[in-house]
């Protein structure tokens, strides 16, 4: 598994719940070592143990835990980068929607060896979508589910998400909008840089 991975699920436990807890996790599952490197690979059994620790430290499921960590990618301050790349996809987030065929794609120009799901999006009627995760890894789609819950806030939409379940490598979420203006979204500036 890609260390970029490995290293948000580090991140995320020690932006949110401290250093001392990710410690914790490190050593129940015997890492050998407290810092994932973002760019190396991992053997990919790793990853689900690392997860299976993290979700008994904290007391919560795994669908819980990894939608946390998809909320963690586009709202936390240390992860601004991914949130811009995001946000790239499209000025509100209907056009966010129909960009994440791409995102694999954009996601490989920054990280070349990192390999995401394939997301397919279909379009039912102008606020009814439903999203296919192809190829997904263990949970990937509760971690869109947090990061489409987020950028639905940051673009000020309201929507309503469902996933509706996993098999054979895919899962599949619907989604509501509800509203596109429900609220002022977050400030953001396509030309402003990273800081």
């Amino acid at each position: 598994m890609h260390g970029l991975i490995n290293r948000a699920i580090q991140r995320f436990v020690t932006d949110t719940y401290g250093p001392e807890r990710w410690a914790q996790v490190a050593r129940s599952v015997d890492l050998g070592f407290t810092d994932f490197e973002a760019m190396l690979v991992y053997d990919n059994a790793l990853t689900p143990r690392v997860l299976d620790a993290v979700c008994g430290d904290l007391g919560k499921p795994r669908d819980e835990v990894l939608e946390d960590i998809g909320t963690y990618l586009v709202s936390h301050p240390n992860a601004e980068a991914l949130r811009r790349l995001l946000r790239f996809g499209g000025v509100d987030f209907v056009e966010f929607l129909h960009s994440l065929g791409d995102l694999p794609e954009r996601a490989r120009l920054a990280v070349p060896d990192l390999d995401l799901p394939d997301l397919e999006l279909h379009e039912h009627a102008p606020d009814r979508f439903s999203l296919t995760v192809r190829g997904s890894r263990d949970g990937f789609g509760h971690v869109m589910m947090g990061i489409l819950r987020s950028l639905a806030d940051d673009y000020g939409a309201l929507v309503l998400l469902d996933h509706r379940g996993a098999r054979h490598e895919q899962e599949w979420i619907d989604i509501t909008l509800i509203e596109t203006g429900f609220a002022e979204g977050r400030d953001f500036d396509l030309g402003a840089r990273a800081g």
